[in-house]
């Protein structure tokens, strides 16, 4: 049983150990541009302070959402708590303040795609990658809570 609670600083080594760890299981097509030092920098003085994070743990985090005003930043589950509902579970925090959210997914991320899909997002726009970091295409998508 899962417990999803307001992410904390403290939590930030454990959430940055489970988004490279996502990122290679689900996403092995990205290049690691960054040292797990440097992800964990990230996340503790950018993500926790300038985002909204929420976690889902049972023994240990499973999944975090990071979501600021209008964009969901970071949605990241385990690969063995996929399609168990913790995805949605923490989307839906973001999504009960009711106000439109964006957020960008990779092409390649079919699964994420089909599953931001399901909960309602559309897409808006497709770019070459030559605007993100990993010079990966992606796709911008929008949920307008109608």
């Amino acid at each position: 049983m899962n417990t999803i609670r307001r992410g904390q600083t403290s939590d930030a080594e454990a959430v940055a150990r489970l988004f490279r760890a996502v990122r290679r299981a689900c996403l092995p097509y990205l290049p690691e541009l960054h040292t797990p030092e440097e992800d964990l920098g990230f996340f503790r003085e950018r993500v926790f302070a300038e985002s909204e994070v929420w976690v889902a743990e049972a023994e240990a985090i499973e999944g975090f959402i990071a979501f600021r005003s209008g964009w969901v930043d970071h949605l990241y589950v385990d690969p063995a708590r996929q399609r168990q509902g913790l995805g949605k579970a923490l989307l839906a925090i973001s999504m009960k303040r009711g106000t439109p959210l964006r957020l960008w997914v990779f092409q390649r991320n079919a699964a994420a795609i089909d599953f931001y899909r399901a909960c309602g997002f559309r897409e808006i726009e497709r770019t070459d990658g030559s605007r993100n970091e990993e010079r990966e295409p992606d796709m911008l998508m929008e949920w307008t809570g109608k």
